[in-house]
Parts: structure tokens; C-alpha cells; sequence
């Protein structure tokens, strides 16, 4: 056998095995697989729920995107304002008792220890009069003792006697009734004592009574 009759031969056996499709037939098979076939909604209660519950807190949130507050936060936000400012009111209100009852106290003590001084003045008075060879006397002696008593009592209590000889004149210390002169001290000095001065703990009760250096 030659060539060209074993060409024919495999040619007409491969056409044999090619199978021959019609054209409509392949198009009516053929299913795109890019398109997605429309589903079925099946959403169960539960989603609805949900879904209702975002749409609720969607309509909570106002317009500028923040989340409106509730009946009940407004009312507990209400309520914790007002407690701190009775809180703030309260101590307030007790600092300024504090200070008035501390004020009291100075003020009564400071009206007793003035009604004590003429006492203390009538001592000194009586102590000064005593002649010299009678200071020794049991009398004055007792007398003595209860006026340096009373004196340390007043001290630890926080009177104490305002110092005024030699001392420049201070208005807010001393009371001026007269002027006098004196070569010694200088101008603006105070040179007598009248009446002895106190002061209980920062505030003036009596004013020193002195005479002055004149200019």
C-alpha cells in the first residue's frame, strides 16, 4: 500500500471520532456561570428583630451623628448635678460655721480678758503705793503672788502686754494723749506709759496709753 492511500485512510478515521454538535444545541446547554442565580429571601424572626432594633437606634442618633440620651440618663445626669452642688453648698456652709464659732470664741475671750484688765490695773496700782520698807510685809507679799498668778494665767491663755517705752509711736499699738520733751529720745518715740496695753493672741485688746516725743 502507498503513502498517499495510508493519508486518506487516518483522515477519514478522524473524522469518523470528531463529533459533529449543532450550534443550538450548545447554547441552549451552556449556563453562565457568571451570573448569580436571585435568592430567595428567608430572613427568620430573629434577623427582623435585629433589624428593627438598628433601625430604633439609628432614630435615637441625632443629626450631627451623636446618641440622643434617654429619659433615664437625663434624670440621673439631673440628680448627680444636684447632689454635688448640695455637696459643694454643704462644706461651704461648714467652713463658714468653723469660722464663725472660731470668731466667737475670740470675741468672748477677748471681752472677758477686758473686763480682767481693770483687775490687773488696781494690782499694779496698789503694788506701786507700797512703801519700801513695807514690801516685805506678809500682806504685800500675798498680794504679789496673786498678781504675778494671774498674770501667768493671762500669758498662757495668750495675753500678753503691749511694749511701748522707747518704742517708735505705732497707731495700730498705742493711743497718744500727750506730747513731751525729751533730749534723750528722739522725735515720734514714746517716752511714758500711762496705761499699760494687751493684746490676746494677734488682735489689740486695750491700746496703750503713752505720752510721746514731740517733734
Amino acid at each position: 500500500m502507498s503513502e498517499e492511500t495510508k493519508k486518506t485512510s487516518e483522515e477519514q478515521e478522524a473524522e469518523k471520532e470528531i463529533p459533529v454538535t449543532d450550534g443550538d444545541q450548545e447554547e441552549e446547554n451552556l449556563t453562565p456561570e457568571g451570573e448569580d442565580l436571585p435568592e430567595e429571601e428567608n430572613n427568620t424572626p430573629g434577623e427582623e428583630a435585629a433589624s428593627e432594633d438598628k433601625k430604633e437606634e439609628k432614630s435615637k442618633t441625632s443629626f450631627f451623628g451623636k446618641k440622643k440620651k434617654d429619659k433615664s440618663e437625663q434624670k440621673v445626669e439631673e440628680l448627680t448635678d444636684r447632689l454635688k452642688r448640695t455637696m459643694a453648698e454643704f462644706d461651704n456652709f461648714r467652713k463658714r460655721t468653723e469660722k464663725e464659732k472660731a470668731s466667737m470664741y475670740v470675741i468672748g475671750a477677748r471681752d472677758i480678758v477686758e473686763k480682767i484688765l481693770p483687775v490687773v490695773d488696781n494690782f499694779e496700782r496698789g503694788l506701786a503705793t507700797v512703801p519700801e520698807d513695807e514690801k516685805d510685809a506678809p500682806f504685800v507679799d500675798g498680794m504679789n503672788k496673786v498678781y504675778r498668778q494671774l498674770l501667768t494665767e493671762l500669758e498662757n491663755l495668750g495675753v500678753k502686754p503691749i511694749e511701748a517705752v522707747g518704742k517708735e509711736f505705732d497707731p495700730n499699738f498705742h493711743n497718744a494723749v500727750m506730747q513731751v520733751e525729751n533730749d534723750e529720745l528722739e522725735p515720734g518715740t514714746v517716752a511714758q506709759e500711762l496705761l499699760k496695753g494687751y493684746m490676746y493672741r494677734d488682735t489689740v485688746v486695750r491700746h496703750s496709753m503713752v505720752a510721746v516725743v514731740q517733734e
